[in-house]
């Protein structure tokens, strides 16, 4: 059987600090997963859900985007992947008289693990203007009353549509259907806080803000970095694709300031060495590198291949027919200060020299990423100047080598292809006039920084949340819950209860819906979801379980009968959308390049690959008709004395927001989240002993204190000068106003913060 939610909150009492591990999966890690499974779902339930988990015919993970292979392993899913399936399939159960007992003001006092572990929402419920508990209420006031109150609004602008990563193909095309008939682009989303930097780079420099490699290319690489990534504990699968990279003849360069144990020894539990055995080293070279050290490390790899002797350092031919701006792009390398770069990474050129060998003994490259490159003032910068790398030995365009930015939530790159943006494009505009017979507005909208800017000024005035926890995902804390606070109304879409829920504005909903794991049956009869995985594979997803209550609603049906509420005499026929998803894909097919005979192809078994020209034809839709060799500035962030560079991370029991459990296995934490990874040597020098509690106190411009208190100091093998904690609880420290050149993504890897004794 299930447990029971827990009746008391969680503290770091029984904190507990071992050695980090040297190695990921194994045992441990099927024992972790059936433990939560069974905790959340029971022993019949887990095994009937999780054998489903990302195989052709069951439903995708609503954990990351790692794609999956043609051949699929009877458990095709990753320890954090059971984790997540758990979490939405769980037995235990929100009711109304859980708000009862419990006031908004309580439940904002609640840790986020306590609120996580309560179960499902499972009806409608509303928070009226002046009071402290949330009340049932029917769906149809529900939609009345958001009806009631964008309609109010003296500009469609003055509303806020964000989504999560996890809303399907269909329900965000019909999502942003509805926000632009409405008449806004407001549409931010979770992108804009981790691979916005990504996508800005790669629109620049090769046309298209997308990957540009499929699983097979992993196991043609000559070699792979992996920078600014932790695969072990984001992307567990993605280890089973590294170990057979290697066992193809590859080799693996880990970049990364804190070693990470997935990235030093795999042991996959799908395979007898991986139970019994010692399992697969997978880095051949580990560059512990500084924090915001990434643009100068590739800087001066490119720096070296110019002036190397080896005859095929760069690839002239390629770059004669295919890239513009190599002249102003070699002057600049040339350039390079090697003493910048030095102090930058924190490597020695003898370091750097040696990545170089790894670089000219591959003819085949591949460069994977995630936010540890990401969230950075210069992230734009540092993707473009791993671009440059590759195209110097015209590394994209060919089998086993290109770029892998590798996203995070499960349908993230999906939304965005479904017209999830604020700054859409003409093109995409058009297309949508020309099925749905209206003019949508042209005029950028806010992303999820600006958003919260609108709130905060009083610009913004109701929030609309489909999907996600978007006062924890977000930076600067304190500023965001009092934007959200201080709306008309918020309205969240959602599975389970969050913070979310708990930071509302003057009125607030509740809106719960379908999980991934569960059955959708519409008026045509039973109904499936498509996602796209981070490589551009898309694929339908259909769940089986029965809904969690008879109350909920799915995503489509939500944003139909929510536009049939504020739109009803529009002309779109949201009827028929609800009725039969089909009638969405059919729009999508004539809207978005790509999806041709949408609804034939994701019937076949795997779904279909999306077309991606730099990939498929080494052709470049950038302004200039080639790829963009950039000229990126280095800027050697400097940290006064006295202070550490801090990054925010996760923690093994944790996916973004959700927090599983409080261990992080891998990082030798037990119990616990409120820790501050520092380098014993950076510990001496501020006369601090391991155990010591601290507050972290950020430093920024504006000279506001962003303060997290009661941390406790963990000595770690982090580079020199770097620190490391847990988010959600450590956003509070990033300023709102501190973001990345262009993407405007909060630097949630690059806090300066000091730690003071605490309190």
């Amino acid at each position: 059987m299930s447990r029971r939610a827990p009746a008391d909150d969680f503290d770091d009492a029984g904190l507990g600090v071992s050695p980090p591990k040297e190695w990921a999966a194994g045992v441990p890690g099927v024992t972790a997963a059936l433990r939560q499974s069974y905790d959340q779902m029971g022993v019949r339930r887990t095994a009937l859900t999780l054998l489903r988990v990302n195989q052709k015919q069951g439903f995708d993970c609503p954990g990351c985007a790692w794609p999956e292979g043609d051949h699929r392993h009877v458990a095709e899913f990753c320890e954090n992947g059971a984790k997540a399936v758990a979490e939405e399939a769980t037995t235990r159960r929100i009711t109304r008289e859980f708000f009862a007992r419990h006031s908004v003001s309580e439940l904002a006092e609640r840790s986020d693990h306590w609120l996580g572990q309560q179960g499902r929402l499972t009806e409608p419920m509303l928070k009226r203007a002046g009071s402290e508990h949330y009340e049932p209420v029917s769906w149809d006031e529900a939609f009345r009353l958001l009806a009631s109150e964008l309609t109010a609004l003296e500009s469609p602008d003055e509303a806020v549509f964000y989504t999560s990563g996890r809303t399907s193909n269909e329900a965000a095309f019909a999502y942003q259907l509805f926000v632009r008939a409405f008449g806004t682009n407001n549409l931010p989303d979770c992108s804009n806080m981790c691979h916005e930097s990504s996508g800005s780079a790669l629109s620049e420099t090769i046309g298209i803000g997308k990957g540009s490699v499929l699983l097979d290319d992993l196991y043609r690489a000559d070699l792979i970095f992996v920078v600014g990534q932790n695969p072990g504990t984001n992307h567990p699968r993605m280890l089973s694709a590294l170990e057979r990279a290697k066992k193809e003849g590859a080799r693996i360069v880990a970049v990364n300031p804190l070693p990470e144990a997935g990235l030093m020894r795999f042991k996959n539990p799908q395979r007898t060495s991986g139970i019994a055995g010692k399992g697969t080293v997978l880095a051949d070279r580990f560059l512990q590198i500084r924090l915001n050290g990434d643009l100068a490390l590739f800087q001066a790899l490119n720096r070296m291949l110019l002036e190397s002797d080896a005859p095929d350092a760069v690839d002239r031919g390629f770059l004669d027919a295919h890239t513009h701006g190599f002249d102003a792009f070699e002057k600049h390398v040339l350039g390079l200060d090697w003493d910048d770069v030095l102090e930058a990474t924190g490597l020695t050129r003898e370091e750097i020299a040696a990545a170089l060998d790894d670089v000219l003994g591959a003819k085949k490259i591949i460069v994977c990423w995630a936010m540890g490159l990401t969230q950075h003032r210069n992230s734009v910068p540092t993707i473009r100047e791993i671009v440059n790398f590759l195209l110097l030995r015209g590394n994209i365009g060919r089998p086993g080598a290109g770029v892998c930015p590798v996203r995070g939530h499960s349908n993230v790159q999906g939304d965005r292809t479904m017209g999830i943006w604020e700054k859409p494009k003409p093109e995409f505009l058009d297309a949508l006039a020309a099925e749905f017979g209206f003019e949508p507005p042209r005029e950028h909208g806010l992303d999820t920084v600006d958003a919260i800017r609108a709130m905060r000024d009083g610009r913004a005035k109701v929030f609309f949340g489909m999907g996600g926890n978007f006062v924890r995902a977000t930076p600067d804390s304190a500023v965001t819950e009092a934007a959200l606070r201080s709306c008309r109304l918020t309205a969240q879409v959602s599975t389970k209860l969050n913070r979310s829920h708990a930071v509302a504005g003057e009125t607030a909903l509740i809106l719960p819906t379908l999980g991934r794991t569960e059955r959708d049956v519409q008026g045509s009869g039973p109904q499936f979801v498509s996602v796209e995985d981070s490589m551009g594979m898309v694929h339908a997803s259909r769940g089986r379980l029965a809904p969690a209550s008879p109350h909920l609603l799915s995503e489509v049906s939500i944003v139909c009968r929510l536009a049939r509420a504020v739109l009803p005499d529009s002309g779109i026929a949201w009827d028929a959308m609800e009725r039969d998803y089909d009638v969405i894909r059919d729009h999508v097919s004539r809207v978005v390049p790509g999806f041709e005979r949408y609804n034939a192809r994701v019937r076949e078994r795997g779904g279909f690959t999306l077309p991606h020209a730099p990939r498929d034809e080494r052709r470049f839709p950038t302004a200039t008709g080639k790829a963009n060799l950039t000229v990126n500035e280095l800027e050697v962030l400097r940290v006064p004395e006295g202070r550490l560079l801090l990054q925010t991370v996760r923690s093994h029991d944790q996916y973004n927001t959700t927090i599983y459990g409080l261990d992080d296995r891998y990082r030798g934490i037990k119990a616990g989240r409120r820790v501050v990874f520092v380098n014993p040597s950076d510990l001496a020098a501020l006369g601090l002993d391991d155990g010591a509690m601290v507050d972290l106190v950020s430093e920024w411009a504006d000279g506001v204190e962003r303060r997290a208190p009661s941390f406790r100091v963990v000595p770690y093998p982090t580079a020199r000068g770097c620190a490391a904690a847990y988010f959600p609880e450590t956003n509070v420290l990033v300023p709102l106003d501190s973001t990345a050149e262009i993407s405007n993504t909060p630097t949630s890897k690059s806090v300066v913060v000091r730690l003071e004794p605490a309190g």
